[in-house]
């Protein structure tokens, strides 16, 4: 505290009283000091760094981990690395975008089940170049926070389906949007495969509630599902930002196709109405470069039957109740 600048005392101010315990024992002075730093020089640098909020800045870009994360020295890194990217956006927002779109080729990493570990840290995941769905959102929260796009990592424990978990990140600019992390979408923030599965979650049922996560401390933790004792981070309850009511006119039918190793492939899908051939709905599978929930859907008609072409394969498939959804496997030989 004593070594810090006189204008950065109170940032660091944040940091002390919040970190966890196992934080105040091991982490070094000099790691703080240049963490804080690099923070509040890149607030100065970026053009909207005098409009972040002090209390979002101070709780999502000065903080040193996300979660549970082995604590690297990521931030001069990813500050050099960034910046030069980011120095012709004008918003956090497009900032984001960028970073989101350009640094996993940069770093060689990119989704796998076959990863090390969960909640690898942003040195770990570039080592290996294979992480989870919650070691890339750890590297695009880290990235931003580096050129002062203040965010969160966020996710659930259990999809309400029961089908997994699943972490995101989410992106201030003058209010939180989210995005997934290696899955950049042209149409921007607040778009993802997960929506459909977020807008089921529950937000009094814990295992099925989405959570932000917070360095502040608060009264709820963030649910490590690789650590179910851990509840040493905090969080916020967020899942009145993605539940919604639910849909009476339509079902969810998705699907996945893969081949005779049961890995999961990218072809193309046409399903056609078994009445009315000119109602088409058309797209492309799923490998196994993207998330095990992520799955090629369609929104379709209840209680209809249709013919789903997967190559040289036709099957009948018939939608369920509404508001109800189906996920259909399909293999294909070769």
């Amino acid at each position: 505290l004593t070594s810090a600048p006189l204008e950065q005392r109170k940032g660091m101010e944040f940091l002390v009283a919040n970190m966890p315990d196992s934080d105040l024992l091991n982490i070094k002075a000099a790691y703080l000091l240049n963490n804080t730093d690099l923070a509040y020089q890149a607030r100065k640098i970026v053009p909207w760094g005098k409009s972040i909020p002090e209390d979002v800045f101070f709780n999502n870009v000065l903080p040193y981990a996300n979660i549970d994360e082995t604590r690297d020295e990521w931030r001069k890194e990813f500050f050099d690395l960034c910046l030069p990217l980011i120095k012709n956006t004008k918003t956090p927002t497009e900032a984001a975008l960028t970073l989101n779109r350009e640094i996993f080729p940069k770093l060689k990493v990119r989704y796998s089940t076959q990863r090390k570990a969960p909640n690898q840290s942003p040195k770990e995941s570039m080592a290996s170049g294979l992480a989870s769905c919650t070691g890339l959102s750890i590297m695009l929260s880290d990235a931003c926070r580096s050129v002062c796009v203040p965010t969160r990592i966020v996710g659930t424990p259990l999809w309400a389906n029961k089908r997994g978990n699943h972490t995101w990140v989410e992106i201030w600019d003058k209010d939180w949007h989210f995005t997934g992390a290696c899955e950049p979408d042209p149409n921007g923030l607040d778009r993802g495969w997960f929506v459909g599965d977020a807008a089921q979650a529950k937000k009094d049922s814990f295992e099925h509630a989405i959570y932000a996560s917070s360095f502040k401390r608060t009264d709820i933790h963030f649910p490590l599902v690789w650590a179910k004792r851990n509840t040493n981070v905090p969080a916020e309850n967020v899942t009145d930002r993605y539940a919604k009511k639910k849909d009476t006119d339509s079902v969810r039918l998705m699907i996945q196709v893969v081949n005779q190793d049961q890995k999961r492939i990218a072809v193309p899908v046409t399903i056609t109405d078994a009445k009315d051939d000119k109602k088409k709905w058309e797209g492309q599978s799923k490998g196994e470069s993207v998330d095990t929930n992520d799955f090629l859907t369609f929104t379709l008609p209840p209680h209809r039957v249709f013919n789903l072409t997967v190559g040289p394969q036709t099957l009948k498939v018939e939608t369920n109740e509404v508001g109800k959804e189906k996920l259909l496997i399909v293999a294909v030989p070769g």
